[in-house]
């Protein structure tokens, strides 16, 4: 797993990695759902939110 873990810091450290993580990190992590948001929606993006954050810990483990 710690080869992985390594594959996942290497690419997100590029400049191009880094843009890439931001992006999703503003899609889904910063992304608000108004009042109005069905079961479905709020779900859809807690399961992006998750995978957003799963990148996330395997670029922490790796570093």
């Amino acid at each position: 797993m710690k080869d992985l873990e390594q594959n996942y810091t290497r690419t997100f450290s590029t400049a191009s990695g880094v843009m890439v993580l931001k992006h999703l990190r503003k899609i889904t992590i910063e992304r608000v759902l108004g009042p109005n948001a069905t079961d479905s929606e709020l779900r859809g993006l807690e399961a992006q939110r998750a995978l957003v954050h799963q990148i996330e810990t395997l670029i922490e483990r790796g570093k």
